[in-house]
């Protein structure tokens, strides 16, 4: 049976062109982030996006219940920052720069305090085979990134050699994280790489419950 496709109502202004379905494990909206994607949320629902190198960071206000997530697959773009609401964001955001400012930014413009924010990371794995460690790069860049905001790391689950399923409640602030098995699921590496490639060519295990 194909899976219900979910109205946007009641969804933040931006992100109504998001990926959204009913899970059905779960009983409740879910979103699915793609790489360059980020998504934030003040209802009870679930985000769910797959990481290889690629990085997330999980971010919300523990006592307002406001947060997010975001995918990214490159630290840094250098380049003169966009200005919210612009047609360049979405563009950017696949840079973690970016991808975390904007995040940050809409969890507080939406009633979020910084002093009240929980941060969890996940993803940075190495599975891109011949290229650089674009994962650690990542994992580097979001520690640094973190650390000159004075944002602690709350949990992480980060590099390794296989890819992460992740589950992002921002509600509550849980997360779910399966890994898979890199030998039997080369869609992820193939994915990567030709992201990789669009972003050159562009202007600019079982499930664990683990916090």
């Amino acid at each position: 049976m194909p899976r219900r496709k979910q109205s946007a109502v009641g969804t933040l202004p931006g992100f109504e062109h998001l990926n959204r379905y009913y899970d059905k494990a779960h009983a409740m909206e879910a979103v699915k982030l793609l790489p360059g994607e980020y998504y934030v949320s003040t209802r009870s629902e679930v985000i769910v996006t797959v990481l290889g190198s690629c990085v997330s960071a999980c971010v919300r206000d523990k006592v307002f219940g406001i947060g997010g997530m975001n995918h990214f697959m490159l630290p840094l773009h250098h380049n003169e920052r966009p200005q919210w609401g612009s047609s360049e964001v979405s563009a950017m955001t696949r840079y973690g720069n970016f991808a975390m400012e904007h995040l940050i930014h809409d969890v507080l413009s939406n009633g979020g305090l910084k002093q009240n924010l929980e941060v969890k990371v996940f993803g940075g794995g190495r599975i891109m085979n011949g290229m650089t460690d674009v994962g650690k790069n990542n994992i580097q860049f979001v520690q640094r990134f973190l650390s000159d905001e004075q944002l602690n790391i709350d949990g992480h689950d980060w590099g390794g050699d296989t890819p992460r399923k992740v589950y992002y409640f921002p509600k509550t602030g849980r997360v779910l994280m399966k890994r898979l098995t890199p030998l039997h699921n080369d869609t992820i590496e193939q994915r990567e790489h030709a992201y990789m490639k669009s972003i050159d060519n562009q202007p600019v295990a079982g499930e664990i419950d683990l916090f």
